[in-house]
């Protein structure tokens, strides 16, 4: 027999799965196919530059500046390496800005915990349908409007002609304002001028920060727990403190990061609502714009760096970052 009859399987082999396409985009696409690494290496190219030379690149930047000075006689920056200007963070007046930031920031995290933990709540056990789209409406609603325009208004709010003081008024509870208005440290001539009124923008501005993981990590939460809980003979409290807090820790701890770090870092609003004492957004602005003192600007925003760290570090020991 002629062996034309009977062709091999490699005679009818095709080249490839597909004819090669024409054209500079058709030969790019055909390449792109064959070495699917080489899209994604190129896709991931833009945005690994972005944060490897902008951002990180910036940081690196900024940490060296940190261990530089300022020289007092001329005010230029001195270029040999010292731990001085750290040293400056240790005085008086630095370290209570330090520490001023840092208690704001932890009153605020934990007050927004208190408050967002039974709106999640409720939203995740009770909230069906319409109303759960309600509420993510409700929560994501101040979040399309400006940052700027909510917290003007809250200046306006806490005024001392403001619709705040006029409610207490109209309560016959001047009174009350006026003896917390009086308290020492935290008081002011009106709320807009105190640390009581920076401490209330704060929470508001942060709060849906906290509410969405905290929502999020109780929608994971077995329902049959809590049932089998309540089975076994445990109050309702026995069953918060046991069961639902435990399991809902990591999204608290999640949205505490955001609370946490946009406070630490925020110099806007303790600018136009609050007294006249610094924060480190404040210090480090100052610092840098007006003074001049580009280490120890520098050195001021290693702090909130070095306190992220390390609370990070803890959220990710208590599985925070699952939840996000």
């Amino acid at each position: 027999m002629n062996a034309a009859a009977f062709p091999t399987s490699a005679q009818h082999a095709p080249a490839s799965i597909l004819p090669s396409r024409g054209g500079v985009f058709g030969r790019l696409s055909d390449l792109f196919w064959r070495r699917p690494k080489l899209l994604l290496f190129l896709m991931l190219t833009p945005p690994l530059l972005w944060l490897g030379i902008i951002y990180i690149g910036s940081l690196i930047a900024l940490l060296l500046q940190s261990f530089f000075s300022i020289d007092d006689f001329s005010g230029m920056v001195n270029y040999e390496f010292t731990l001085s200007t750290y040293a400056q963070l240790l005085n008086t007046a630095n370290f209570d800005i330090i520490v001023r930031t840092v208690v704001m920031a932890a009153l605020v995290t934990l007050a927004s915990s208190f408050v967002a933990f039974p709106i999640a709540y409720y939203a995740a056990r009770y909230a069906q349908g319409k109303w759960k789209a309600l509420f993510y409406l409700g929560i994501m609603l101040p979040l399309w409007s400006s940052y700027l325009v909510k917290v003007y208004a809250w200046k306006l709010i806490l005024a001392k002609e403001g619709i705040l003081t006029w409610i207490f008024t109209k309560l016959h509870l001047g009174w009350l304002l006026d003896g917390v208005l009086a308290l020492p440290v935290i008081g002011g001539n009106s709320l807009s001028v105190s640390y009581i009124g920076t401490f209330l923008v704060f929470v508001y501005i942060w709060l849906p920060y906290m509410i969405l993981p905290t929502q999020a990590a109780l929608e994971r939460v077995p329902a049959n727990l809590l049932e089998a809980s309540s089975d076994l003979g445990a109050t309702p409290n026995q069953t918060f403190r046991t069961v639902l807090l435990p399991l809902a820790l990591p999204g608290v701890v999640a949205g505490s990061i955001f609370t946490f770090s946009l406070t630490l870092g925020d110099y806007i609003i303790p600018q136009i609502v609050g007294s006249s004492r610094l924060f480190i957004g404040q210090a480090v602005y100052a610092q840098q714009g007006t003074a001049g003192n580009v280490p120890l600007a520098a050195a001021f925003s290693v702090v909130p760096i070095v306190i992220m760290a390390i609370y990070l570090w803890i959220a990710r020991k208590q599985g925070a970052f699952d939840a996000l």
